[in-house]
This record gives structure tokens, C-alpha cells and sequence, in this order.
């Protein structure tokens, strides 16, 4: 059972920087799919970025394209999201999730078609 651990939320202006870490365990991710999610109050989970274990190209939501980088350090087992140029509409709970194999275009984008979550961290960009 893969256990996942978010960190590194907090608090920022808009136009900072936060760089989110998600610490993983219990499991064999070099098939897996890694990725991160957000969700507002009152609002679905949305899809923000993803990445395969062993590495391909990125895949990112247009919302964040090109703010957001995605990366993963395999010897820490450790999935990072560093956020630029942050704006108010990104304020959410940030969700790190694992999704089984390579998975598609689709399922990618569709917070339950992923396996297991971390408990997620607020990320809150002041105006």
C-alpha cells in the first residue's frame, strides 16, 4: 500500500513562489504515475499536474502551464510541485495522488481513476 505525505503549503502573496513535496513509502512506484491535484472550497478536485515514476514529458493543466514544474527525486522517493508567480485562483488543498501503470490522457484528468492520495496542504495566495 503506497503512503503518501504532502508538505511545504502555506501562506503567500501573489506573485511568490511555493515549492510542495510529497514524501512516498510502502510501495514499488517505478510503474506508477505521480501527479497533483487541487481543490477549492465548494469546488471538484482538479487536475494540476503528473508525471511517470521513471520520467517522460509532463503533462500539465493549462491553468498552470508554464507556472508549475513538476519533478521527482527517486532516491528520496520524493514528488516536488514548485509553484510560480502564484495567483489567488490557486488557493486550494493540494493533492498528491498515485495512479497504477502508465494510464492515459483520460485518466490522468480524473481525480477517481487515481489509487491512493496524501492527506493534502493548503495552499493559500493572498491578493
Amino acid at each position: 500500500q503506497v503512503q503518501l505525505v504532502e508538505s511545504g503549503g502555506g501562506l503567500v502573496q501573489a506573485g511568490g513562489s511555493l515549492r510542495l513535496s510529497c514524501a512516498a513509502s510502502g510501495g514499488d512506484f517505478s510503474m506508477n504515475t505521480m501527479g497533483w491535484f487541487r481543490q477549492a472550497p465548494g469546488k471538484e478536485r482538479e487536475f494540476v499536474a503528473r508525471l511517470h515514476w521513471i520520467g517522460d514529458v509532463a503533462t500539465y493543466a493549462d491553468l498552470v502551464k508554464g507556472r508549475f514544474t513538476i519533478s521527482r527525486d527517486i532516491a528520496k522517493k520524493t514528488l516536488y510541485l514548485q509553484m510560480n508567480a502564484l495567483k489567488p485562483e490557486d488557493t486550494a488543498v493540494y493533492y498528491c495522488g498515485v495512479q497504477r501503470g502508465l494510464g492515459t490522457v483520460t485518466s490522468w484528468g480524473s481525480w477517481n481513476s487515481w489509487d491512493s492520495w496524501g492527506q493534502g496542504t493548503q495552499v493559500t495566495v493572498s491578493s
